[in-house]
C-alpha cells in the first residue's frame, strides 16, 4: 500500500514540524480542545477545527487528503477519539487514526475504516507493525451504524498488552510475546495521526469499487482530544520505558484482560471478525507465533 506509506510519511513530517509546540506534561486533562495536543497538517480548508476546538472535520476531496497530527509523541497510554464517519457511497475511502514512528523498522498501530458502496456497511480494519513487521490485519463488521453518531475508538497500550476498543468493548489484543521472538512495541515513541484519504486501489473489496468523486466531499468528524499517555521529550524514551512506577499503564491489572473482557473479546472475534491474518493459510502456511500463544492476553 504505497499510498498509505506516503500518507504516513506526510503526517510524520507534519508532526516533526509541530513538535516544538509540545506541552511538557505526561497526561492531558479531559476534555481538552484540539489545539492543546494536536495540529492540522494538511490544507486547512479540508481539515476544519470547529466549536472552539471541540470538533475537527476532515474532508476528503479529489487531489486533497485531509490530515492532523499530535504535537508530541508517546510511549504507552490510552489514546483514541470519538469519530463519526462519512455517510453514503464512501467506497474507496479510508478514514483512520493511527500511531506510527518513522523509519523502515517503524512501529505502528492502526484503526482504519474502509468505506463501501451505499447500503453496505463500513469495515473496521486494525493492524499492528512491530519493528517494521506488519501484515497483521484483522477486519470486523461493526454492530452499529458508524455514520449516525459518534462512537469511541481507543488503544490501550501497556508494557505487556495492546488492546483495541470500540465503545469500551475490546475487539483485539496484541500481547508482548518477546519471549518467543515476536517484536513488541516498547522502544519507539509514536505521534498520533489522523487522515481521510483515497484507498481506491485496495480498500473496498480489494479495489473493486474505487472512489466515485461525484459524492465528494467525504467528511469524517473527530472529537475527544485528550491524551492519557507518557509524553516523550527530545526523543528520549528512558523516562517512559523505565517509569513512572505509579502510572496506570504500569499497574499489573492493566497488563492483562479480566475474565469478563476475555468473554466479550471472544464473542466479538466469533461473531464480527470476517478476516484475520492468523487464519489466512495462503499468506501464512505456518501460523505466526503470536497467533498460537494465548492471544487474548490473560
Amino acid at each position: 500500500m504505497a499510498k498509505l506509506k506516503g500518507i504516513r510519511s506526510l503526517l510524520v513530517l507534519g508532526f516533526v514540524a509541530a513538535a516544538f509546540l509540545a506541552v511538557v506534561c505526561h497526561a492531558a486533562e479531559f476534555p481538552v480542545t484540539f489545539d492543546a495536543n494536536f495540529v492540522v497538517t494538511s490544507d486547512g480548508n479540508h481539515a476544519q477545527v470547529l466549536d472552539g476546538g471541540q470538533v475537527v472535520n476532515l474532508a476528503l476531496v479529489e487531489y486533497s487528503t485531509a490530515t492532523f497530527a499530535s504535537k508530541s509523541s508517546y510511549l504507552f497510554g490510552s489514546i483514541g477519539f470519538n469519530i463519526k464517519l462519512a455517510p453514503g457511497n464512501t467506497a474507496g475511502t479510508v478514514t483512520t487514526f493511527f500511531l506510527a514512528s518513522s523509519g523502515d523498522a517503524h512501529d505502528e498501530l492502526d484503526f482504519e475504516f474502509l468505506g463501501n458502496v451505499s447500503g453496505q456497511p463500513y469495515s473496521l480494519q486494525t493492524n499492528v507493525y512491530a519493528h517494521g513487521v506488519g501484515n497483521r490485519e484483522q477486519r470486523i463488521n461493526l454492530w452499529f451504524d458508524p455514520t449516525a453518531e459518534f462512537h469511541s475508538y481507543t488503544l490501550r497500550w501497556t508494557r505487556e498488552l495492546i488492546t483495541f476498543y470500540v465503545d469500551n468493548t475490546p475487539i483485539r489484543v496484541f500481547r508482548n510475546n518477546e519471549a518467543i521472538g515476536v517484536p513488541y512495541l516498547n522502544s519507539q515513541a509514536m505521534p498520533i495521526l489522523a487522515a481521510v484519504w483515497d484507498g481506491s486501489t485496495w480498500a473496498t473489496q480489494g479495489g473493486k469499487y474505487p472512489i466515485n468523486w461525484a459524492y465528494q466531499p467525504f467528511v469524517a468528524s473527530y472529537q475527544g482530544f485528550g491524551v492519557d499517555g507518557c509524553l516523550v521529550l527530545n526523543d528520549d524514551i528512558s523516562y517512559c520505558a523505565t517509569g513512572p512506577v505509579d502510572a496506570w499503564w504500569n499497574a499489573q491489572h492493566y497488563q492483562y484482560l479480566t475474565p469478563e473482557q476475555i468473554t466479550t473479546l471472544k464473542y466479538v472475534q466469533s461473531n464480527y471478525v470476517y478476516y484475520d491474518y492468523c487464519n489466512d493459510k495462503v499468506r501464512y502456511p505456518i501460523v505466526p507465533p503470536e497467533c498460537v500463544k494465548n492471544w487474548y492476553g490473560s
